[in-house]
């Protein structure tokens, strides 16, 4: 039913209103919300609706203070963003103080003020175009911002706003999004500040937004955030022309501007890597078959970096990663501990491993008095480490094959390994792998950020138990 079929028939109208206002209450949408929108002359689609619903969760002291939305081009990020904090947040608080930031491009300026125009038809506003400000009756306040450099950020940051609003977050480094966070504070007892943000897959930010908000959100585990996936579909009210357009895309481009896919990367490695194909849910994933399955697990050792660990079961054709454990800044006897640990939790020993193969900087000498290795300590705590096979192309190319590509139209190719979604570090990780330009058939080494973000520690000890041949408990290659 279109909106024009809406307005000229009062029965269908009436009708598409009740299950409007039923489809908000089963989304938990507050019926003051829904009633601020009404007023505003604004009416949420099912996926703005989440979004809104989401914000207004922020209010409870137990709820989220960051909700993103997005993921595609077009489910109307921007309306949403701006309906939910000029409909809604500053009509019901007074004196609220509102950043609201948008990457600068072309006409951009003007793109706001069609919005503006949009949102704010029936609600009484001031805008004073050359200083970017929307007054309302009640003190409240929307203070616009561009951005066309990261540094440009710094001219926000060491004051006070209750909200900040970020369009295309993923342009930004953790390191700003963290100060702009710094800054997300409210001297008002009544109101709990928080940020709204909307963004696509990929760019600079593309590992720190998936791991802050994706990741949580795909596990069911969110507690600070929440993300509502979205993509033109979505959007009743684009073009078909539109949603073509974007089709037009090939690659990476085409899976994040269209599908809104989080596991991409420009220049990715890994091109066949899917989450829902290649992970599993470990609830209720099937009791160990001990008699009839090999397990053996990898480490890939280090202090300031990551230690990873994988544990690795092959059963009938099949390699599952069952369990990880990532840690940074800990001592080899606590690494040793997490690792044991991890593994009997799987209802496994340290004996019941065929193998526990490790990087090779791990048996190098580091010239202390004891002249004992990285290995030699831990075999002091009952973890005995062998050489892996650490072939860096081998290695990239053994993952290929085992991932498969049955969206091949002519030959498609089964994958035979499978992920535990407990692993979320390689999860995160492995989609985000590039080409190394200078030498393409390897994967391009990536180090972590000051805050543990990014890295490509969990794919080195993945790639060394991949190396594994399980059947013989010798190495591939």
């Amino acid at each position: 039913m279109t909106a024009a079929t809406i307005r000229t028939n009062p029965k269908k109208r009436d009708h598409a209103q009740i299950a409007y206002f039923r489809l908000a209450r089963s989304l938990n949408v507050p019926a003051d919300q829904i009633r601020s929108f009404t007023l505003g002359g604004y009416v949420a689609q099912p996926k703005q609706l989440e979004f809104h619903a989401a914000c207004r969760e922020c209010d409870a002291a137990d709820g989220p203070t960051q909700v993103g939305f997005g993921g595609a081009r077009g489910p109307g990020k921007s309306h949403a963003l701006f309906a939910q904090v000029a409909l809604d947040d500053c009509q019901r608080f007074e004196n609220l103080k509102v950043l609201y930031l948008r990457k600068i491009a072309k006409n951009a300026k003007e793109q706001f003020e069609d919005l503006r125009r949009s949102v704010l038809r029936f609600t009484p506003h001031e805008y004073k175009s050359h200083s970017g400000v929307i007054h309302f009756p009640n003190g409240s306040r929307i203070m616009t911002g561009h951005f066309r450099n990261e540094s440009d950020i710094d001219s926000y940051l060491g004051l006070e706003y209750d909200i900040i609003v970020i369009e295309e977050a993923t342009t930004l480094t953790i390191s700003k999004y963290k100060a702009l966070r710094d800054s997300n504070r409210s001297s008002k007892e009544e109101f709990r500040p928080r940020l709204y943000c909307s963004t696509n897959p990929g760019g600079t930010g593309h590992a720190w937004f998936k791991s802050r908000f994706i990741i949580p959100a795909r596990q069911k585990a969110e507690s600070d955030t929440r993300f509502i996936f979205s993509t033109v579909d979505d959007n009743a009210f684009l073009d078909s022309d539109y949603k073509k357009k974007l089709e037009e895309n090939t690659g990476w481009k085409l899976r994040a501007y269209r599908y809104g896919d989080w596991d991409i990367a420009a220049g990715q490695f890994f091109t066949t890597w899917k989450f829902e194909r290649h992970t599993f849910d470990p609830k209720g994933f099937m009791e160990l078959p001990k008699s009839n399955a090999t397990f053996w697990a990898s480490l890939d050792f280090g202090f300031g970096h990551y230690t990873s660990v994988h544990l690795f079961m092959k059963y009938d054709g099949m390699t599952y990663v069952l369990d990880e454990y990532v840690e940074r800044k800990q001592l080899v006897q606590q690494n040793a501990e997490g690792i044991k640990a991890m593994i009997k939790r799987n209802g496994l020993q340290i004996t019941d491993l065929m193998n526990f193969v490790a990087g090779h900087d791990c048996f190098a000498s580091r010239g202390s008095e004891s002249g004992m290795t990285i290995a030699d300590e831990y075999a002091s705590f009952g973890i005995y480490l062998q050489r892996a096979n650490v072939d860096r192309i081998a290695g990239a190319s053994r993952i290929m094959t085992m991932l498969g590509d049955i969206d091949r139209k002519d030959d498609p190719i089964q994958p035979t390994v499978s992920i535990s979604r407990k692993c979320i570090r390689l999860v995160e990780c492995l989609p985000l792998m590039e080409h190394d330009p200078k030498r393409p058939e390897d994967v391009l080494k990536v180090d972590t950020d000051e805050d543990g973000n990014g890295g490509d520690d969990a794919y080195d000890d993945f790639r060394y138990g991949v190396m594994v041949n399980a059947s013989e408990g010798i190495w591939f290659g």
